[in-house]
This record gives structure tokens, C-alpha cells and sequence, in this order.
């Protein structure tokens, strides 16, 4: 893989079309072991090593590291067709290659332990609910806590997760990194939907973080950490909360374009009871599919203009204001609508049979349902955020 990723490096249009070329050839293995993975209530092992293989990993580790150091649009095109395989193994591999973003805003130190010294990437969930307890002590601090939503967590070799510093200078949260074994994964991951992610809880007890393996959560927001500074490409600047919710909408959108495909192709070969109609004649099935088809594709350039307009913010001296940040949450948010609301249009009219648990179909309306609670698509607190903003109070939240 070294010698690949160089010439990856060199010429980064072939190299993309390359990577995105790999997603799209693993779509069928992802989809021919969703119901495994849901059985096993994690992605599968041999799946996950086939990800591994195909160079994903590498996408935001910086190019000082032997890393690829792609941008926004690539990650869009190369997550989707891993989704469209399966939601659940799409959506930890999206959050995984997401947070070797993250990790390139940390110390210098941390990256060259990490990036430099025998983790070309890293597997890692990233959490934040409920932060951790973060208690000083000489070169660093104590941390205790227990956290949930650990996507990641079941192939991890570090935990990048949030705690507070209780009396400390600052208010808000920061972001540590730890070794995965100084963690204890609590079987938690029993849902009706995104079965196969095995997000699981993580529990960390009076671990210790040296300093440099800390940062302040608000430079992550702003795009003013360490790691912008290490780091010439804007990419490094992006502010943390729309990227995020951009990442974890990939899947969505995803699950959406499958539905679409899967909807299409049933049309064909069925016929309604007690008739002799091919449903593809029926005009009711096909404003259906029209409409589904709609809503996705939107949805999915909602979402890429966000990503570009987020990036666009990068690349201005001044760190992002609140109010954008939220402004491209919201949009977000609504694109997840749009997805949902789509796999719903196509599944009321797919019939009894595509509720088999071997039918994709079910499976896609099951994820995006449970896929759209996820805080960052909650309706209610981004459009409360985006009234804030337009009349004057500030956030009362830190998920901005």
C-alpha cells in the first residue's frame, strides 16, 4: 500500500476516481453481508478488512504522514457507495475516516505517536455524550466516564471522546484521545435499526491523558486548533459541526439512493393482488418512484453544497461564525429529511413482502429511521439554533 499511496499522492484526480472506483466495487460484498452484520450487531470482520484494504482510512491523514489528505467531495463520492451497500457498515466507515480528520487537528505530539509511529490511520469512534470528568493532575489529567453511541468502538484502536473540566477556565468541552485498551466496550447495541454499527458504550475509569493528547472542542468548532496550524490545506479548518453532520449524512443519503434502485427494479417483476397490472404501469408506483428519486437526489446536493460551502468558510482568515455553522447544520438536517421521507414514499408501496428480513428494502427503512434521530438531524434544536441566530440570542447549545 506504501508505494500506491505515493503515487496516490501524485496525481490526486487519478488517485480519487481510483479510491471512489474501490467503494463502488465493494458495494456487493457490503450488501451480501448486511444481514451478517446485523446478526452479529457489528460490521464484519472480513468486510472491514476488505475497507481497510481498499485505502479509505488514508483519505483525511495528512499528506506529512503518508496520508492522502483528500477533501470534501471526495469523501461524499467514496462513503455513498459503501452506504448504499449497507447503512450500518457505511455509517461506521464514514464517522472512522471522518475522525482521522479530527485527529489531524490535535498536538503535533499526538499525531506523530499516532500518524508517525506505527498508526498510518486510525479506527476510532469519536463521542460525546455524556462528556467525561476530566480531573488535573501533574502532565495532563484523570479522566472517568461513560459514554454511549461508541460507533467504531468494535475494531477500535483509540477512542477520541469529550469530557469537562469541572472549575476549569473555560466552560465548554474538550476532546481526548486514549489507547482503546484502557477502555472497557459495555454491551449496549440492541436497536431496531443500524444493527450491524455495534455503537456500543465505552467506559473509562480514572484513565490518565497526558496534556498533549487533550484539545479545547471550541478551536475544533472554530477550525483554530493545533492542527490548522501544522496543516497548510484548508481542509484542516473546516469548522468540526457541520462536517460532522455531513459525514453522518452520507449514509443516509445512501440508504435513500438504494431504496430508489431496489423500488425501480421491484416494479417490474410485480403484480398487484388481484389484478393482472404490472405495478411499473401503475401511474400511482410511478409518481412514487418519481418522487422518491426527487427527494434523494436533493438531498444529496444539499449536502454536497453544504460540505463546499463549509469548506469555503476555511478558507477565510477569520474563524467561522456561529451563525453559518448553524445556518449548514439546518440544511443538513433537512437533506436527512428528504432521505427519510423518501425511503418511507418508496416502502408504503412495496407491498407486505418487503418486510422479509431478507428483503434490503426493510432494512433501509429500519436504518434511516433510526439513523435520522441522531442529535445533530433533530429538527427541533437546529431550527431553534437558526431562529436564535436571526434575531439575536446566542446558541444554547454547544453543538453549534
Amino acid at each position: 500500500m506504501c508505494g500506491e499511496l505515493l503515487i496516490f499522492q501524485r496525481n490526486q484526480q487519478f488517485a480519487t476516481h481510483r479510491l471512489v472506483n474501490r467503494t463502488v466495487a465493494l458495494k456487493s460484498l457490503l450488501a451480501a453481508n448486511s444481514r451478517e452484520a446485523e446478526r452479529l450487531r457489528r460490521p464484519v470482520d472480513a468486510v472491514w478488512e476488505a475497507l481497510r484494504a481498499s485505502g479509505i482510512f488514508y483519505h483525511f491523514v495528512p499528506k506529512i504522514y503518508g496520508g492522502l489528505e483528500f477533501g470534501v467531495d471526495a469523501f461524499i463520492d467514496a462513503m455513498l457507495p459503501l452506504a448504499e451497500g449497507c447503512s450500518s457498515t457505511g455509517w461506521v466507515a464514514s464517522f472512522c475516516v471522518e475522525h482521522n480528520w479530527m485527529l489531524a487537528h490535535f498536538s503535533k505530539e499526538l499525531q506523530d505517536e499516532t500518524f508517525g509511529a506505527g498508526f498510518p490511520y486510525i479506527i476510532a469512534p469519536g463521542v460525546t455524550f455524556p462528556p467525561g470528568i476530566m480531573t488535573p493532575v501533574t502532565g495532563g489529567y484523570r479522566v472517568t466516564g461513560r459514554w454511549k453511541w461508541g460507533t467504531g468502538v468494535m475494531h477500535a484502536d483509540w477512542i477520541l471522546a469529550a469530557a469537562v473540566l469541572p472549575n476549569g477556565p473555560r466552560p465548554h468541552l474538550y476532546f481526548i484521545a486514549v489507547p482503546a485498551e484502557q477502555a472497557i466496550v459495555v454491551d449496549t447495541w440492541h436497536m431496531d435499526g443500524m444493527i450491524g454499527t455495534g455503537s456500543n458504550d465505552i467506559v473509562m475509569c480514572d484513565v490518565f491523558v497526558p496534556a498533549h493528547r487533550a484539545i479545547d472542542m471550541k478551536e475544533m468548532q472554530d477550525g483554530t486548533t493545533p492542527g490548522c496550524k501544522l496543516h497548510a490545506n484548508p481542509v484542516y479548518r473546516i469548522p468540526m459541526p457541520p462536517f460532522l453532520a455531513v459525514a453522518a449524512a452520507i449514509p443516509a443519503v445512501g440508504a435513500a439512493r438504494q431504496a430508489v434502485r431496489l423500488f425501480r427494479e421491484r416494479l417490474s417483476r410485480r403484480v398487484i393482488l388481484g389484478t393482472e397490472t404490472n405495478q411499473s404501469e401503475k401511474p400511482a408506483a410511478q409518481m412514487r418512484l418519481a418522487k422518491a428519486h426527487v427527494l434523494t437526489t436533493t438531498a444529496e446536493t444539499m449536502i454536497r453544497q453544504a460540505a463546499r460551502e463549509n469548506f469555503a468558510l476555511a478558507e477565510t482568515a477569520a474563524p467561522a461564525k456561529a451563525d453559518h455553522r448553524i445556518e449548514l447544520r439546518c440544511r443538513i438536517a433537512y437533506a436527512v429529511k428528504f432521505a427519510r421521507e423518501a425511503v418511507q414514499t418508496l416502502s408504503e408501496a412495496a407491498g407486505a413482502s418487503a418486510h422479509s428480513l431478507d428483503d434490503p428494502l426493510q432494512r433501509a427503512l429500519r436504518d434511516i429511521n433510526t439513523m435520522s434521530s441522531h442529535v445533530v438531524y433533530d429538527l427541533d434544536t437546529v431550527l431553534e439554533q437558526q431562529g436564535r441566530a436571526m434575531v439575536g440570542p446566542p446558541p444554547n447549545t454547544v453543538l453549534v
